[in-house]
């Protein structure tokens, strides 16, 4: 083996590694890519509002991903997710009738298909 094969080999690990290491190295790296996003969320999310009176929000991240030099796809999740988060501070909860706070399909309206079968029918 020459030396530059030595310094710098083709893989990190010489030999294939069995299933389980495979399943545990993806989860691993899974949870490390979440970091970093949640790093840039709260990143940009600071950021806004440092700038909040010199630029509006959607040019801050998108200054903030640029200046930072984010590639895509994670570029497009860190904007989507910043945005969510400002978005949870705009759009109010919503609570049933009852006061109780609405969740998952409970906050979506109910489709009338009867009513739209009728529709078509006439």
């Amino acid at each position: 083996m020459s030396l530059l094969g030595r310094l710098f080999p083709d893989t990190l690990f010489p030999r294939k590694l069995s299933d389980a290491a495979e399943r545990r190295l993806r989860l691993a790296q899974a949870r490390a890519e979440e970091a970093v996003l949640e790093t840039h969320v709260r990143n940009a999310l600071l950021y806004v509002d440092t700038l909040a009176g010199e630029l509006p929000f959607d040019r801050a991240i998108e200054t903030y991903i640029r200046m930072l030099g984010i590639p895509e796809p994670l570029a497009s999740t860190v904007a989507t997710r910043t945005l969510v988060v400002l978005g949870d501070d705009v759009v109010p909860e919503r609570t049933s009738p009852l006061g109780e706070h609405m969740v998952g399909d409970d906050v979506l309206p109910m489709v009338r298909i009867a009513s739209a079968n009728d529709a078509r029918r006439r």
